[in-house]
């Protein structure tokens, strides 16, 4: 498969070191850049490079931007990318939000995000600012619990899915597999959260009823799954980090497509009709068509994980929504410690500031 370019950048200190140049940024699984570290990313896109370090050995490396054409936004909150969009339209840079907006207000779960209302309207907002499509929206993770019943997270969807309607293209969900996650464990049993696991039997039942929930309402979302094993009947496996979104919003961009290795193909009209469309093609327009000739999966993700390959700029134990079931922060303390260090440095190449 391949990969992008490594070479050496100038810092800002005058030093040279290595570095990579992804075309493709996700920002971030691991915290909410948006909602709490948006100025300092267009900051560092700006300055064109960033610092990650690495969660398993502690070692940093750096990311220049120089060659990125995507970017793949993750957030709970990103009202704050409102203010900084324009810049990624001016420099011909493209994006698309991959948007938890969940309603675990009455159980106190996520106890740092906006009202359910002020999400929704920021929702919808960035609709009308980027269009239809580029806004997902995800009810992630489905979590069961002594106060949540499948009845009540059915109840929150169909609340949230009627306000949508228009608005998304899309619903995707998980199933909380909190045995598999120690952090989700630990911060659940921490915060006295008297949790469940899913039965392969309960999943069938709320797979089926949301499925019978989207056709009676009319919503017509396509239904999709993140990092789950199990197929379930009129429902998709997920691509969050999706090249077949990409190649619909930036076909124009050449120098992504030959990356994901995309032959666009314009539907030529004879006296005998139009030439049959792959099975397999993605429609652009009225007139085009792609066809990818690669497969982009990302290697390094889980077995279930339909994501292709992409640069993660994020680090955990920094996200200070602090939810109750956080998978990405050992404990609230540590989160609360490194915002507090990035506020010290907010301008740093890092998000810690360290």
């Amino acid at each position: 498969m391949a990969q992008w370019r490594k070479d050496k950048i100038e810092l800002e200190n005058g030093e040279w070191t290595d570095a990579q140049f992804p075309l493709i940024v996700s920002a971030s699984r691991s915290t909410d850049i948006p909602a709490f570290y948006a100025d300092w990313f267009f900051h560092r896109l700006k300055v064109g490079y960033s610092a990650w370090t690495n969660p398993f050995n502690g070692v940093k490396s750096y990311v220049s931007y120089e060659d990125t054409r995507f970017i793949v936004f993750w957030s709970k909150n990103p009202k704050p990318l409102l203010s900084h969009l324009d810049y990624l339209k001016e420099h011909d840079i493209n994006c698309y939000i991959q948007f938890t907006l969940n309603d675990y207000v009455a159980e106190g779960l996520e106890r740092g995000v906006p009202k359910v209302e002020e999400r929704i309207e920021t929702f919808k907002t960035l609709v009308e600012k980027l269009g239809k499509g580029r806004v997902i929206w995800r009810f992630d993770p489905l979590i069961l619990t002594d106060q949540i019943t499948i009845n009540g997270l059915l109840q929150k969807i169909e609340n949230i899915g009627d306000q949508l309607l228009g608005y998304t293209e899309k619903l995707v969900f998980s199933y909380a597999d909190i045995s598999s996650y120690k952090k989700v464990k630990a911060n659940l049993e921490k915060n006295k959260v008297n949790y469940s696991e899913w039965t392969k039997e309960q999943m069938i039942e709320f797979a089926s009823r949301l499925v019978d929930l989207n056709k009676g309402k009319g919503w017509n979302y396509a239904l999709a799954t993140c990092g789950e094993v199990a197929d379930l009947d009129g429902i998709e496996h997920n691509h969050c980090v999706d090249d077949n979104l990409m190649i619909r919003f930036a076909y124009k961009d050449t120098k992504l497509m030959k990356f994901l290795g995309v032959e666009i193909h314009t539907i030529e009209n004879s006296l005998f009709g139009a030439e049959p469309i792959p099975a397999n093609a993605i429609m652009l327009n009225a007139n085009q068509f792609a066809i990818k000739k690669k497969n982009n999966a990302d290697k390094g993700q889980r077995v279930a994980c339909g994501c292709m390959v992409s640069k993660d700029i994020g680090e955990y134990n920094t996200c200070p929504h602090l939810c109750e079931y956080c998978y990405a922060n050992t404990s609230k303390e540590a989160a609360t410690l490194n915002l507090n260090c990035h506020k010290n440095n907010p301008w740093g190449e890092t998000i810690t500031g360290k």
